[in-house]
């Protein structure tokens, strides 16, 4: 019998699966089959365990057989990334025997376990929704309000993870958005319930919250066909006690479609990549990086400081998806030795090439830059994002099946800013995306202006409009409180935004 477990963060195992028992094998192909949601957004470990059945135990159900009373074989452990991203969806691993878990020492080779998964039917499941809201509150003193909508899916535990946003629209207490479209395996299942909040978009970045709405796709999807609305309410706290006020303001929709469309899993199968590249700010303001206030600092108990923290957290997930594992690296905003301010160069120090081996090598020539250069300025995005947008072109010219995601890490507010809106606006035609993450305490909200999910596509200064979104925000002291999720919300939109190019590109087709 085998034993499937999930691995959380802090190394806890959660029993997911037992499969039924094969009689007498060395050889045991099980057949029971195991669902569980793929989350691109997160590192899902996985871990087997295989334990012989003795025979008095045959005729017993395998829920109730308590597995002291059995013979443990082996162990196997993996990442639910490395199965899905494999041509073959399988993937071959060694069961392990450790005589004392509690020693170190090489452990015993005891047989291999063929890990195979297949991407369910109702995950390749799209469905568009025209939503409309009724009555919405005023906020503005001497205007209606601008509303918008944001759609996150709950997860068992954190905060809930935003999937979905529609466009501002402007003056309108009665707003009826454009179509939304949300994939099956974006929320996990038509029963995972969703989040539905309401906002009145405001320029600083602090939006007013009109209502909200907690639904699964399966009961928007009655609500559209018994034509019927679903009032918005919103959480107060009296004392220790939440209650929910119940508001006239209502939610209904208008158009519920499913089609079954091709998926991020099967332009994986199709031989399709994501390669990572960093840029790391490395201008003055970030403070000495040989004072424990600086925010460059390496602290020598091995803790974190952001930026090493954000490279970790996000490599950590996108690294699965490439093959070779080469990273561009490039630091901004410094001087390196014995030359002037550079506003783009290779972290690795190499004049030939800005690659480096996998996220611990990122990691090294990091920590190598910081002795190497020295804090300049001012905070410029524009040549990093150039660089990223060259290679994803000349992959694309040369028939690559790539799709290059660029983390961004800084600790200001561009002052490049007509210079960087260009630059993007250019890159939304090719397979790039950006995630940027503000470090440090500055004001960003002037950031919010690169995610045009807080209002409207970017504008070149020669009015050409950018032809899709593909940058991500977000301030990493939103992150402080521990709660992964940010960084979550931070990758959740990519597999999205990966879909949207490769769908509009006909150069580019997935495996069936």
């Amino acid at each position: 019998m085998l034993i499937g477990y999930t691995k959380g963060k802090d190394g806890t195992l959660a029993e997911a699966f037992r499969t039924e028992v094969v009689l007498n094998s060395l050889n045991p192909t099980w057949i029971t089959k195991h669902t569980i949601t793929f989350e691109f957004e997160a590192v899902q470990t996985l871990v087997f365990c295989a334990y012989d059945i003795d025979t008095q135990f045959h005729n017993i159900d395998v829920k109730m057989l308590k597995l002291e009373e059995q013979q443990f074989l082996g162990e196997a452990s993996c990442v639910l990334s490395e199965v899905v991203t494999r041509p073959s969806r399988s993937l071959t691993l060694d069961l392990l025997y450790r005589e004392d878990p509690t020693m170190s020492g090489n452990p015993r080779h005891c047989g291999q376990l063929i890990v195979h998964a297949e991407e369910c039917i109702s995950s390749k499941t799209s469905v568009e929704m025209v939503l409309r809201c009724l009555d919405l509150e005023l906020k503005d003193l001497f205007s209606k309000s601008d509303p918008f909508l944001l759609i996150s899916k709950i997860p068992e535990v954190g905060l809930p993870i935003p999937v979905c946003k529609t466009e501002v629209l402007k003056n309108d207490h009665s707003p009826a958005w454009k179509p939304v479209y949300l994939s099956i395996q974006q929320v996990g299942s038509k029963e995972s319930p969703l989040m539905i909040e309401c906002f009145n978009f405001n320029s600083s970045g602090k939006h007013d919250l009109l209502g909200k709405v907690k639904k699964s796709l399966a009961e928007l999807e009655k609500l559209h066909s018994n034509g019927e609305g679903e009032n918005l309410f919103l959480t107060t706290t009296v004392g220790h006690n939440h209650q929910n006020k119940v508001l006239k303001s209502q939610l209904f929709v208008d158009k519920f479609s499913q089609s079954s469309q091709r998926t991020f899993l099967d332009y994986l199968a199709g031989g399709c990549e994501l390669n990572f590249m960093v840029a790391v700010d490395f201008t003055a303001s970030n403070g000495n990086p040989r004072l424990p206030d600086s925010l460059h600092y390496l602290d020598p108990s091995g803790r974190l400081n952001a930026y090493q923290r954000t490279i970790i957290e996000v490599g950590e997930v996108l690294k699965f998806y490439d093959s070779e594992k080469r990273f561009p690296a490039w630091g901004f905003g410094a001087r390196p030795i014995d030359g002037p301010v550079s506003h783009c160069f290779n972290l690795n120090g190499s004049n030939n090439h800005c690659e480096v081996d996998g996220i611990q090598g990122i990691m090294t020539a990091y920590t190598s830059a910081l002795y190497n250069v020295s804090l300049a300025g001012p905070t410029l995005f524009g040549p990093v994002i150039s660089n990223a947008a060259l290679i994803a072109s000349q992959s694309l010219a040369n028939g690559g099946k790539k799709y290059f995601v660029l983390l961004i890490i800084t600790d200001g507010v561009v002052t490049d800013l007509q210079e960087t809106i260009d630059a993007l606006v250019k890159a939304s035609d090719l397979p790039l995306s950006i995630l940027i993450v503000g470090v440090g305490g500055a004001d960003f909200k002037e950031m919010e202006i690169f995610d045009a999910d807080k209002g409207d596509r970017l504008e070149t200064s020669s009015g050409r409009i950018a032809s899709r979104d593909i940058v991500q925000f977000i301030p990493f002291r939103d992150v402080q409180s521990g709660e992964i999720s940010v960084f979550q919300a931070l990758l959740a939109e990519l597999p999205s935004q990966f879909l949207s190019y490769m769908r509009s590109s006909i150069d580019i087709q997935p495996k069936i």
